[in-house]
């Protein structure tokens, strides 16, 4: 019962040591003002093709029309259907079955 009393004490001392430096460290960040900025004026647009709602309304919700257009040119319907699967899978994109085609055919017609 000692050597429990013991640990405990010397897990107490550490403790104080180790939270005393952080909690000042960390008392800093709550008094801190947050960040303000102006993201720059939206340059690019999605191109004007059947479907472009669904896209706009679906992927512009998470990124720019950028993203897009930087993609390589010409990659075809599997190369976008990839990348649809991929922001609806990886990303959780709550892109839903009929949007998801729609965005796909845009994709692979138009870019």
């Amino acid at each position: 019962m000692k050597h429990r009393l013991k640990s405990l004490a010397m897990a107490v001392a550490i403790a104080g040591t180790v939270a005393g430096p952080l909690a000042g460290a960390f008392a800093g960040l709550a008094a801190a003002k947050p960040l303000t900025y102006e993201l720059p004026e939206e340059t690019a647009v999605f191109k004007p093709g059947p479907g472009i709602e669904a896209a706009q309304n679906n992927c512009a919700a998470c990124h720019s029309a950028d993203y897009i257009t930087t993609q390589p040119p010409k990659m075809g319907r599997p190369f976008w259907e990839a990348e649809v699967h991929k922001m609806i899978s990886a990303y959780h994109a709550p892109i839903d079955n009929d949007d998801a085609k729609a965005i796909i055919d845009y994709l692979a017609a138009t870019y």
